[in-house]
């Protein structure tokens, strides 16, 4: 009987414990594959970061900024004046280096995502009728297993700098990568967001017919799907006049946030929260008023020579 009773209480059935040691190495081992999984993720979304800059810094399309394709380059004597004409008629509306304006100017209108308000307007003049002057601004986020730039937000703005139109639209593919960082696009704004073929209706009535001013405005075309008369579109990222006032030499392409800090003393696009494109298209208006009448004057110039 006692030796039943022995068997009895030594059931082989019951689970073993495993030793400590390896244990130990089995909770290394997943410790390190969640790092090496992690770390994968990491390498990969830096990946698609720098394509997408690398997308965004692509040279614009000859065929914009006016009629002409390529516009003479201006004289010693022509840039003098464009500079003192610029100088006299901002000067009572620029304040000084580091101090603020005493009545800073407020936006009423609202956007879906942060925005700041001007505070060192330009000229409001307008060389022909405001009403047919609007300026453009759209955020990508990335769709499919390319990351391939498709429209998520879509702004557009009056020549007073009023929104006309800013709606968050959905991509007709699945988004892979929302880009928050440069979009300000997040997953909970495209839940209920218009669809793009209905977006695109209503943005394509509200510029056909239209200047539109946008800074590296062939970007926010492309994603649209749209091709604007050339004659009709003015593009803030190559323009020698905005150039020299914030002291940059050459053509090259300018962003948009140093030209806003070099001649405005404001700054856009910053924190963590991404860009908002309603900022980003008062911004892009305002410069294009600031050069206003020489850069008509120049296409009104170069349409006639071009037709003598």
């Amino acid at each position: 009987m006692s030796d039943i009773w022995i068997n009895l209480s030594h059931d082989e059935t019951a689970p073993k414990k495993a030793p400590a040691g390896k244990v130990n190495r089995k909770k290394e081992w997943l410790r390190r594959k969640r790092h090496n999984r992690g770390a994968k993720g990491y390498r990969e979304g830096k990946q698609k970061n720098n394509q997408y800059r690398q997308d965004f810094r692509q040279s614009q399309t000859p065929l914009q900024n006016g009629a002409s394709i390529k516009c003479p380059p201006a004289s010693t004597s022509t840039q003098s004046k464009s500079l003192s004409y610029l100088a006299s008629a901002h000067s009572s509306s620029m304040p000084p280096c580091g101090e603020k304006p005493k009545e800073p100017l407020k936006s009423s209108a609202s956007s879906p995502g942060s925005s700041v308000s001007s505070t060192c307007k330009p000229i409001t003049m307008s060389s022909g009728n405001p009403s047919k002057y609007v300026a453009i601004d759209c955020e990508m986020v990335g769709t499919g297993p390319k990351s391939l730039s498709e429209l998520a937000r879509c702004s557009i703005v009056s020549y007073e700098g009023d929104v006309i139109y800013d709606k968050f639209i959905k991509p007709s593919a699945r988004v892979t990568d929302y880009r928050t960082r440069w979009s300000g696009i997040r997953r909970r704004d495209l839940v209920n967001a218009m669809p793009f073929t209905k977006a695109r209706m209503e943005i394509l009535s509200l510029i056909k017919g239209k200047v539109v001013v946008g800074h590296a405005i062939h970007n926010d075309f492309k994603v649209i799907g749209y091709c604007h008369p050339p004659e009709l579109t003015r593009d803030t990222s190559r323009i020698p006049l905005l150039n020299q006032m914030a002291g940059i030499e050459g053509n090259k392409c300018t962003s948009l946030k140093t030209l806003t800090k070099a001649i405005f003393n404001r700054d856009i696009q910053t924190g963590n929260k991404g860009h908002s494109s309603v900022e980003d298209a008062r911004a892009t208006m305002e410069l294009y008023k600031v050069v206003e009448h020489e850069w008509e004057t120049q296409l009104a110039a170069n349409s006639t020579a071009m037709l003598g």
